[in-house]
């Protein structure tokens, strides 16, 4: 199995898109270039799958290291284990989604679908990457083909978002790098300094150091996944962003931040991570409720998804600052819930405005009398966010709950009485959003006109739901891909915790 070709596939559909002669080409360019992603994506998951069966218990599977530049020690070098793989295939799933539903974009055809492939590229590095110098060039990679989708292709006040998204994530790209170069200079393999993220896991970074770079990386990593007080970008983010691009944002590249709190910070600094847990707690419980509280708020149905996100984000912070085994297995099936549940919301909302050119909940009403299959799954959608069971929320949510439980202090169960209480909030919201969009009268009579989704529109919308019960009905086959995994990043949090 060669993760390389995970890379070479969207690279080979970049050229081929910037090869195509028309619109039409362009866009079954990209639809093969992103079905061949999912294919080669889960035919690396069963490989992976049937060689864990078969006993093989390297820690990462698929390895393949090559210098790069030799005089600091970087390489490229690439791996995966169960959570990667995870994070791989919603990637796969939501990039072929997020193509279907951007089938009928006009405006710079050519120059939108190269982006949004070449979004890809950077996320499928970042999640196979053994080297921390080489993750943090992928994290890179995805920094300004959102803000050109958004600042080119968005709506509203779609430069200042495009600005304010990419200043953001510059800060904490740079305060990752300043974390990395410090965790480089306090590494020593056979007396030079590594970038290798698994000779890193097995040495005792100085706890003095620790307590230092920990916070640089974990608040790094967390500006990416919205973490409170830095989720100011998101709300404006999204609501601006085409589609397509709010898919991958809220359903990939938050996901970068959680991935990169857990496997590098949390991970290789274990002793600063349990001494910082309780910030961290207490930062994700308040972007839980507030994140909750401020969705009440809006009346934009973009905003609405967007602050939900927020509050949804807030509960892989959580799950990864309790720091019990199964509260971070519930961290990562929350990452890959989330990351499907926002995409089909943002597919849907995305639905309504095109027909509608509106996103505002008071002037929609009665949709589901005349767009009856972008209505359901609208609420579909709405469900899994609040946590219907059946669906992938709930399992991500209460394994997160009872994890978290787990720990028997104070103020790890008032922290998650707190995050419990704030499900009631989301149920507020959503069912007032959805009663409003697609219960009642019609409140235009050119909605009348409307018709309902297209193929891609529904290929993509089913797609996303089956992956959606997949979790939620099904839960023991991700609970499985992941769960000898966490047990590895807990081994080195139960070092910190005893210091030895």
């Amino acid at each position: 199995m060669n993760l390389s070709i995970l890379l070479i596939i969207p690279l080979l559909t970049v050229i081929g898109i910037l090869a195509s002669p028309g619109k039409a080409m362009v866009r079954m360019t990209a639809l093969l270039g992103s079905l061949t992603q999912l294919g080669y994506s889960s035919f690396m998951m069963y490989s992976y799958i049937t060689d864990r069966a078969a006993g093989n218990t390297t820690q990462m599977l698929y390895q393949a290291r090559y210098s790069w530049f030799a005089p600091m020690n970087i390489e490229y070098f690439v791996g995966v284990d169960g959570i990667s793989v995870a994070m791989i295939m919603l990637t796969a799933v939501v990039v072929l989604t997020g193509i279907l539903i951007s089938w009928n974009v006009d405006k710079m055809t050519k120059e939108f679908f190269l982006l949004l492939v070449l979004l890809s590229v950077g996320a499928y590095g970042f999640f196979i990457s053994l080297d921390l110098f080489t993750m943090f060039f992928f994290l890179e990679v995805a920094v300004i083909p959102k803000f050109l989708l958004i600042g080119i292709w968005g709506s509203g006040k779609k430069e200042y978002s495009a600005m304010k998204l990419a200043l953001m994530l510059m800060a904490g790209s740079a305060l990752v790098l300043i974390g990395l170069l410090c965790l480089y200079f306090n590494t020593n393999v056979n007396g030079a300094h590594t970038f290798d993220l698994l000779a890193i896991s097995q040495m005792r970074i100085p706890i003095e150091a620790q307590r230092f770079i920990f916070p640089l990386m974990f608040v790094g990593f967390g500006i990416f996944t919205a973490m409170f007080p830095f989720h100011t970008w998101a709300p404006d983010g999204h609501s601006s962003a085409p589609t397509a691009a709010s898919m991958f944002l809220a359903g990939i590249s938050m996901k970068l931040g959680g991935y990169g709190c857990l496997r590098v910070a949390a991970y290789l600094m274990p002793e600063a991570a349990h001494e910082y847990s309780w910030i961290i707690i207490l930062l994700s419980t308040i972007a839980i409720i507030y994140g909750a509280f401020a969705t009440l708020m809006q009346k934009d149905l973009k905003y609405i998804n967007a602050y939900s996100s927020v509050s949804h984000c807030g509960f892989v912070i959580f799950g990864i600052g309790m720091l019990t085994k199964t509260a971070i297995t519930g961290a990562v099936m929350q990452m890959v819930s989330h990351g499907l549940m926002t995409a089909l919301f943002f597919g849907a909302i995305g639905m309504v405005y095109e027909r509608t050119h509106t996103r505002m909940v008071d002037q929609l009403g009665g949709l589901l009398k005349v767009i009856p299959f972008i209505i359901t799954v609208f609420v579909i959608a709405g469900l899994c966010s609040l946590g219907l069971p059946g669906l992938s929320g709930f399992v991500a949510e209460m394994t997160v709950f009872m994890g978290s439980w787990q720990n028997p202090d104070t103020f790890s169960r008032v922290a998650t009485v707190l995050a419990c209480a704030s499900i009631v909030v989301t149920a507020v919201y959503i069912l007032r959003a959805s009663g409003a969009t697609g219960m009642g009268p019609i409140k235009n009579d050119h909605y009348l006109e409307f018709k309902d989704a297209t193929w891609n529109e529904k290929f993509a919308s089913i797609t996303l739901i089956l992956c959606i019960l997949a979790i939620g009905i099904a839960p023991f086959w991700l609970t499985d891909l992941v769960n000898p995994d966490t047990q590895l990043i807990m081994n080195n949090v139960a070092r910190g915790i005893t210091g030895k």
